[in-house]
Order: C-alpha cells, then structure tokens, then sequence
C-alpha cells in the first residue's frame, strides 16, 4: 500500500492571545528587524501515513483529537 505524506500547520484562532508571537516579534525588533506588525506562532507537523479510501477523514480526527485544541486552535493539512 502507497504511503502518503500528510503536513498539517496548527494556529490559534483569531483573538487568542498569541503570548509565542508577541515574543518572537519583540525579538525581531529587539535584533533591529523593525516593520513585523504581527506574527502567530504555530505548529507544523508533517506524518507519512498509509494511504486508505478514509484518509481524509483519519487525518481530521487525528487534528481534532490529538494536534490540535479546537476551542483555541484551527488547523488546516495537505495530503501530497
């Protein structure tokens, strides 16, 4: 069976306090990269999975049961 590579990008919603990005942005200023008006952090995570007819929908449950907190995050994947 063909195995295929899953990449998922984890963020927080929109008006969650993002504490990781307000600190990575004062760090690019601090180190004289100045006009970054905003940055969300986030997770990447890439899996090789084998391929099924249900994929899409395994993919869904591992995010929504495992990666991600979906009270305060969104995730979105890409199965190449």
């Amino acid at each position: 069976m063909a195995v295929r590579t899953v990449r998922i990008i984890v963020t927080l919603k929109p008006g969650v306090l993002d504490a990781p990005g307000q600190a990575i942005q004062k760090g690019l200023d601090a180190l004289g990269h100045r006009g970054v008006e905003k940055v969300r952090a986030g997770r990447y995570f890439e899996l090789e999975v084998r391929d099924a007819d249900d994929l899409e929908q395994r993919v869904r449950e591992m995010c929504e049961g495992f990666l991600a907190n979906t009270l305060i995050e969104e995730y979105r994947y890409e199965i190449v």
